[in-house]
């Protein structure tokens, strides 16, 4: 009979058995915990991860203007030309100012004329209370006069037509005394009631010299200058000749040269997911995609109010329910520091934004 036959086993086939159970329960233990191990160490590292939260749909802006004036005119001269870099207060253009220099004459000659009218009126206010003094005079000699005739009319001394005569000469000096008082006031009226009152202080003096400083300044508009530093843009559609309307009398943004200032920002649109952590003041590091072996440091200098859509001219209406729900995105303003790299930024760049929020998640979590 045969060993299998009659249920014995070799030793071998005993140890050979033992061997492969053991390799099982270790390839059962290597697997489970391989699969714990790699388990643990990925939610270890999530935990202690996110504490940084960024974007790469952010620009590089700067404070930028189309430069122009409020005057309408013929373009004299362009002092400037295609990128060149100018600091606030220099000349840029300027229009041809002789139309101005004119305007500026005839006011001045306007108000100098003022100076004399007032003078006039009130040379005219003297001669109404010299007239006014002669008529007081004759109606008190008119009066005097009736006194008497009344007088003799009582004595049948004369006749009393003549009584009546006088009576009337009475009446119609008092009524040339009342028209000369009215023409006084009326003077004096122009005078602002005082009849020494500086000429300085008359409404119409004061309305030409508003008509004076107003023809001074556009005078001096027909010089346009930087309002601040910056680089010059769009000069080339600017040419000695050019006619230059105000955007004043076009009811139109008109302009004449671009400039674009040394101040440097970036705008970042955050995930509002990204944002309940995030503090201003944040430390921030940035790329830049022309640049990619540099890197700027900044800080979050503030958020916006609203999204995007919240200003937009047409906002989404989710009113039907019949809708997808989208992550809006907050406008983030970041101040750009110190960088590794000295080269020159431009408005417009695309950056990529890390910033610290200060919050692990295994923190967020505890808070939450």
């Amino acid at each position: 009979m045969s060993a299998i036959s009659s249920g014995y086993v070799p030793k071998i086939a005993r140890d050979e058995a033992r061997t492969e159970a053991r390799r099982k329960l270790l390839r059962r233990v290597l697997m489970l915990g391989g699969v714990t191990l790699v388990l643990g160490v990925s939610a270890f590292f999530y935990l202690i991860g996110g504490r940084y939260v960024g974007t790469d749909d952010a620009y590089i802006h700067s404070n930028k203007l189309m430069v122009s004036t409020d005057v309408s005119g013929l373009v004299q001269t362009v002092n400037v030309k295609e990128g060149q870099a100018v600091k606030a207060g220099d000349v840029l253009f300027t229009l041809d100012a002789r139309p101005f220099e004119i305007a500026l004459e005839n006011a001045q000659a306007n108000l100098a004329g003022t100076v004399q009218d007032v003078e006039s009126i009130r040379a005219q206010y003297r001669a109404a209370l010299a007239q006014i003094a002669a008529q007081q005079a004759q109606v008190n000699v008119s009066r005097v006069t009736l006194a008497r005739y009344e007088a003799l009319v009582k004595d049948n001394a004369i006749a009393p037509i003549q009584l009546d005569t006088a009576r009337a000469g009475l009446l119609s000096s008092q009524a040339t005394l009342a028209s000369l008082q009215q023409t006084a006031a009326t003077t004096l009226a122009r005078l602002g009631g005082r009849a020494d009152m500086p000429a300085a202080q008359t409404p119409d003096y004061r309305k030409a010299q508003a008509a004076v400083a107003e023809a001074q300044r556009q005078l001096d508009h027909t010089v346009v200058r930087a309002p601040f530093t910056g680089i010059v843009s769009e000069v080339d559609s600017l040419q000695p000749g050019t006619l230059v309307i105000s955007a004043m009398s076009a009811f139109t943004t008109t302009s004449a040269v671009g400039l674009i200032g040394d101040k440097l920002w970036i705008d970042a649109n955050m995930k509002e997911t990204d944002l309940r952590y995030l503090q201003e003041g944040a430390p921030a590091d940035i790329t830049i995609d022309t640049y990619p072996g540099c890197h700027w440091q900044g800080h979050l200098q503030s958020l916006s109010a609203g999204s995007d859509s919240a200003f937009s001219a047409l906002p989404a209406e989710n009113g039907s329910g019949n809708w997808v729900k989208v992550v809006q995105r907050i406008p983030a303003r970041i101040a750009i520091g110190k960088s590794n790299c000295q080269v020159p930024l431009r408005s417009g760049m695309s950056t990529v934004v890390s910033m610290d929020t200060g919050k692990r998640r295994w923190q967020r979590l505890l808070n939450e």
